[in-house]
């Protein structure tokens, strides 16, 4: 089986900012949802079986007490952060896993979810979908990769390694 882990977050703002028919019409208020819905069905489509995703509850974690600086949910728009439960609703009823972090970051449970995975024998690849740097480390060999859905590229630990160095 292949498992596909998906940061739910950067989906939500990518299709939100990046969309901008999807982000605050009256008539389509969880524009944003549904673009991350058709990312996942896409996914299901291609005969993806095992699929969880991860959300971020709160932009703030414990990180923000180590670092000045770090991440806020400063200026986020309340039009995206009332997509967050929906997203997770409508996903948990599509069948997808869905890991809603509050004290910890999406990015935790991916990579947590990631490293899980690959010690199951019965798993032959897991693919991290998210463009984050940081989650390139999760990467091993061809077993576990990182997809860029912008690029159009699977990286595996050498494509890590010419990307990032």
């Amino acid at each position: 089986m292949i498992v596909h882990v998906l940061d739910g977050t950067y989906e939500l703002f990518r299709h939100f900012y990046g969309q901008r028919r999807f982000n605050k019409g009256k008539d389509k208020p969880y524009g944003a949802v549904a673009g991350v819905l058709h990312s996942v069905l896409e996914m299901i489509e291609s005969e993806a079986t095992h699929v969880g995703v991860a959300t971020d509850h709160v932009i703030e974690s414990f990180r923000n007490d180590l670092w000045p600086g770090y991440k806020t949910g400063e200026g986020i728009e309340p039009a995206l952060l009332a997509q967050f439960h929906p997203l997770e609703e409508a996903l948990a009823a599509m069948g997808a896993v869905v890991w809603p972090m509050v004290e910890l970051e999406a990015d935790d449970a991916l990579a947590s979810a990631a490293h899980l995975a690959a010690e199951d024998d019965r798993v032959e690849q897991v693919c991290i979908w998210a463009n984050d740097k940081d989650l390139a480390q999760c990467v091993r060999g061809d077993r576990v990769v990182q997809v860029d859905r912008r690029g159009k590229e699977i990286r595996n630990a050498e494509g890590v390694r010419r990307k990032y160095g």
